[in-house]
């Protein structure tokens, strides 16, 4: 047998944070040592942060990263170290990641493989490295072997998939199995969208089982640069076999997960696939004089999967993972990091949400709450407070261990605000939802009358165009001027609490432009806007009624759960609904993934909406999906000016990550006018 320990460290960096991110990479190289790693992956450009943007082109950010390589290299000793940063090589920017080995810097491996779909744009800045290239980067007066490496450490042989590389077909993995080696680490920084996770556990187990290896991932973790979230989650598979899974969605700087692998098991693989032999040049191959140390056979073996202190599988990762509620727990702990990080990044103390009492601003203010608890499940409430910067909130938030309960309620209410806007239109269901949904998760909670705005604002505009404003001629206006209305306030006490408002739009409205722009779109965050009403719905009723592992359901939502949802904006005779403005929202987002998902034209969308509803009248779905793309065309402005929101899935509607559209378009009107003769409109 041939052991050695191996490990990899999910971290949360941010984009050109350049003194924090070195002492995170310090802190877990420190973190491997003590549990005896010998050799350590960490994620994709971690030095610099994987959401530098155009920043990547800068000379400057390119040096700094270099230097704070050097300041990394001496840590590395007794050890193998992988850590990615952006390296100008010749004539060109690559995303490398350079192997430190006892203490120096061995060579880069250069990425070949560059994301360049959706919310991707590695191409922008990055040149893939040329299989099978190699070359000398001069650095520092040093030679440093750069390109399509191999790397003998001893008589252990390393290889490189850095993150894309691991999802081509043409995988360079294949030629690294060729050319025999025992071990390929994969820096990555895999953003979190629904489902991803059993993604890239397929291509790490395939990978070790297909070229006979040890087969490492570390992925980044948390909200780096503001809108995608990573969940971080480290495999480690060896012969087709998953031996660790580190956890998801970690409140922490860092996860480590670690285990003991036998070399002499991978190598027997190897031998029973028969791969044929790589000729290759000798400038391929990095030889090292270092061998990283064998584990004694007669110890236990070591698996280091950290759980936070709470239920885990055998493997490392939380008992959820493997329950009946995946999407839903996903949801709450991607968002709740989200927030999390982004009022932590920001230096900002807080949150404010203007609580309709309806299903979006509900989910809102229980996911900010949900961030705060889930940290607080990790570490003490008062370690809670000092992770997020709020020192006067540490006093609050201490209490003895059996009153843990009542310090997390305090923490909630030092940092989530809920206030209440009502006009003429508001009516008490909805005020003693948000009130009792307010008192349930501990938030601070205000209620405002802005109707006396309202009211002052109609009055100046009636003057101005010389009559009275009325709801048959003025239905829009009249609506959008109270939602707008309740703007200002909200703001003020967000920039006096020097707190985050959180915009409360859903990715459904930003599909048909269903906000009133400066109204419920206001904020600097938009955390639900890249989920679709009918899930969140369904996603409320599984709060109120289960919730999350260790957490737990929320009963209150009941009163929001019970409601049919209205903008409330028209008198109550009017019997306003969202469903009845726009049309039922599990049709509406179907036709969304029809049109913009699919790409489909309004006739194929209609009859492919035919198939899904036969029981429904075929001219009404014709209606819908008109109204559909008619809203999708004309309100394009309406989604260029969202606030930031997070990527939950691959099928997004942010034209700054996923989905572009001209802002001026002819509106489908030849499409449509097919549709309408197709149905008999």
């Amino acid at each position: 047998m041939h052991l050695i320990t191996v490990g990899g460290i999910a971290v949360n960096q941010t984009p050109l944070d350049w003194d924090g991110n070195r002492d995170r990479i310090l802190a877990a190289i420190g973190d491997a040592r003590r549990r005896g790693i010998s050799v350590l992956c960490l994620p994709e450009l971690c030095i610099s942060g994987y959401g530098c943007e155009d920043a990547f082109q800068s000379p400057g950010v390119q040096k700094m990263a270099w230097r704070v390589l050097e300041e990394i290299e001496p840590h590395s000793s007794g050890m193998i170290l992988a850590v990615g940063l952006p390296v100008w090589h010749e004539s060109g920017l690559f995303n490398a990641a350079a192997l430190l080995v006892e203490g120096r810097l061995a060579g880069l491996a250069c990425k070949q493989h560059l994301a360049g779909e959706g919310i991707h744009y590695e191409p922008r800045w990055f040149r893939p490295w040329p299989r099978g290239r190699r070359g000398l980067l001069a650095a520092a007066g040093r030679q440093v072997p750069i390109g399509d490496l191999r790397f003998e450490c001893g008589d252990l042989r390393i290889g490189f998939e850095i993150c894309e590389d691991a999802w081509v077909a043409d995988r360079p993995g294949a030629g690294l199995a060729s050319r025999g080696v025992d071990l390929i680490l994969n820096p990555s920084a895999s953003h979190f969208a629904f489902g991803k996770d059993e993604i890239r556990r397929r291509f790490v187990l395939e990978g070790s089982r297909a070229f006979g290896v040890t087969y490492v991932y570390a992925n980044m973790l948390g909200n780096e640069a503001g809108r995608a979230i990573y969940d971080g989650g480290v495999l480690i598979a060896s012969v087709g076999s998953m031996v660790a899974a580190g956890r998801r969605f970690a409140f922490q700087d860092s996860v480590c997960t670690a285990v003991t692998v036998d070399l002499d098991a991978t190598r027997l693989a190897q031998a029973r696939l028969a791969l044929e032999p790589t000729a290759e040049a000798a400038d391929g191959r990095v030889e090292i004089e270092f061998a990283p140390p064998r584990i004694d056979p007669d110890r236990p073996a070591r698996q280091w999967p950290e759980t936070g202190g709470v239920p885990a599988d055998s493997a490392g990762r939380d008992a959820w993972e493997n329950g009946p509620h995946v999407k839903e727990e996903e949801f709450a702990r991607a968002v709740a990091l989200g927030l999390f990080d982004a009022m932590r990044k920001s230096r900002s103390q807080g949150f404010v949400v203007s609580a309709s009492g309806g299903a979006d601003s509900s989910a809102v203010a229980c996911l900010a709450a949900l961030g705060v608890r889930f940290a607080a499940r990790e570490m003490p409430p008062s370690a809670v407070a000092r992770r997020l910067g709020i020192a006067a909130n540490i006093d609050a938030a201490e209490a003895a261990p059996a009153d843990e309960e009542t310090a997390v309620r305090r923490l909630v209410g030092s940092l989530l605000t809920c206030v209440y806007q009502s006009t003429a239109n508001s009516g008490p269901v909805t005020r003693r939802a948000a009130e009792g949904l307010a008192a349930a998760l501990g938030a601070e909670f205000h209620a405002f009358d802005v109707d006396s705005l309202v009211r002052g604002y109609t009055e100046i505009v009636s003057r101005a165009v010389g009559r009275p404003l009325d709801w048959s001629r003025d239905d829009v206006p009249l609506q959008n001027i109270q939602a707008r209305a309740r703007a200002p306030g909200v703001w003020m006490l967000a920039n006096i609490r020097n707190a985050l408002l959180l915009s409360t739009s859903n990715r459904s409205e930003a599909a048909v432009g269903y906000a009133t722009m400066d109204g419920d779109t206001c904020g600097g965050l938009a955390p639900i806007a890249g989920i679709d009403k009918a899930y969140l719905r369904r996603w409320l009723v599984w709060l109120e009624r289960v919730g999350p592992e260790g957490i737990g359901p929320i009963p209150a939502l009941a009163a929001v759960n019970a409601q049919t949802p209205t903008a409330e904006l028209r008198p109550g005779a009017a019997g306003q609904t969202d469903e009845g403005d726009l049309m039922p929202y599990e049709v509406l987002d179907r036709i969304e993934r029809y049109a913009i998902r699919d790409k489909q034209t309004p006739l194929e969308v209609w009859q492919r909406l035919r198939q899904a509803w036969p029981e429904q009248d075929s001219r009404q779905l014709a209606v819908w999906t008109e109204r559909f793309f008619t809203l999708w065309s004309r309100n394009q402005w309406k989604r260029e000016r969202y606030a930031p929101s997070f990527h939950l899935d691959d099928e997004n509607l942010d034209p700054k990550t996923w989905c572009r559209f001209p802002i001026l378009s002819a509106g489908f009107v030849r499409e449509l006018a097919e549709l309408r003769l197709a149905a008999g409109l």
